[in-house]
């Protein structure tokens, strides 16, 4: 079986231009419980952040939940798929579109519910309806991954974390070799950037989409730690050291800029929530970035801003679709433009 980057394909960069992205309506009621009303009002901010770019393309269950999405959605346009799902998570359960010279291709994925802990109807199937709902060709890998494990630059590098794509419940007996020699297969990444691990109560096992994140080939955005009791102060500071003189693939050193953290975030219970501003997402027009009503929500807008000027950077509220375990960048999923449908 051939392989993407034998046959030319590659991920590319989510900052180059999309043909549209990939949501899911949260509609799950037993999931959510009294976070799902909210969840879905910052679902529809999202939507409508992304809308001023981006075409919006909504995995739905059935006919019902169409109508009460379209409802939500009022003036913001949107493309309906019926596929059934677990949860919302598009990074994890969804195909990555990848491009070669104008063709594009899905790449499907095993999932098992991240390492087991959250194993839900219907999400180890999503990635490959999703694929056949876009008609492009598909790769099937023969391992398991999240699409929130690893953030490319578009010129061959990628970051990832050890805890998460070295743990043994995602692939036991896969060695760092093997995992690098994985990435290259079906992202046509060249170089790979470990970091150690990611943030406290992660239950995705440290993805690397809320720690550290390419902005521009050459260049990533990793956070600080805000205040002093920063649950994640030595994680934070650790992540930046070891990328600070790290080089990419194309042998650039690289810039390592850094935000402000949420700072402590606790859910209901009073337990440390996994919260970041770098699970932002990229839209054509817009970089939208989830805020959780922290002193440090207008900092680290301000400062994610400043690298993307040629994008509106818009802040929106994400403190109960964090509730569900991710925020912005978990429940996306770009799908970039091609020539044509291959």
């Amino acid at each position: 079986m051939r392989t993407p980057y034998e046959d030319g394909f590659v991920f590319p960069a989510e900052w180059t231009p999309h043909e549209a992205t990939l949501l899911a309506w949260p509609c799950a009621a037993d999931l959510w419980t009294e976070h799902l009303a909210e969840a879905q009002s910052e679902w529809v901010a999202l939507c409508r952040g992304i809308a001023e770019g981006d075409a919006l393309r909504v995995l739905v269950p059935d006919a019902t939940e169409e109508a009460a999405a379209r409802a939500a959605l009022g003036d913001v346009p949107a493309t309906f798929l019926h596929i059934p799902f677990g949860d919302i998570w598009m990074r994890d359960i969804a195909p990555l579109i990848l491009t070669n010279d104008g063709r594009r291709a899905s790449a499907v994925f095993r999932f098992n519910g991240w390492g087991d802990k959250y194993v839900l109807p219907h999400d180890d199937q999503v990635s490959a309806r999703t694929a056949d709902a876009l008609g492009f060709d598909r790769y099937s890998a023969p391992f398991v991954m999240e699409g929130g494990s690893v953030d490319v630059d578009g010129e061959g590098t990628v970051l990832t974390t050890r805890q998460c794509l070295l743990n043994p419940n995602r692939n036991p007996g896969r060695d760092a070799a093997q995992v690098e020699a994985d990435l290259k297969d079906y992202l046509g990444a060249t170089k790979t950037l470990w970091i150690t691990e990611g943030l406290a109560n992660d239950h995705t096992d440290g993805h690397v989409d809320t720690i550290a994140r390419f902005v521009r080939p050459g260049l990533v955005m990793v956070m600080k730690p805000s205040g002093e009791d920063d649950p994640n102060a030595a994680v934070l500071d650790r992540i930046a050291s070891e990328l600070e003189g790290q080089t990419d693939a194309a042998g650039r050193a690289l810039e390592v800029v850094r935000v402000p953290s949420p700072g402590r975030v606790l859910d209901e219970d009073g337990a440390v929530m996994p919260a970041s501003y770098v699970n932002f997402y990229i839209g054509n027009r817009t970089v939208t970035v989830p805020q959780y009503g922290t002193p440090h929500d207008a900092a680290a807008l301000d400062a994610i801003a400043a690298a993307f000027p040629d994008r509106r950077t818009i802040g929106a509220p994400a403190r109960a679709i964090l509730a569900g375990g991710g925020a912005f960048h978990c429940i996306t999923q770009q799908i970039p433009k091609g020539a044509s449908k291959s």
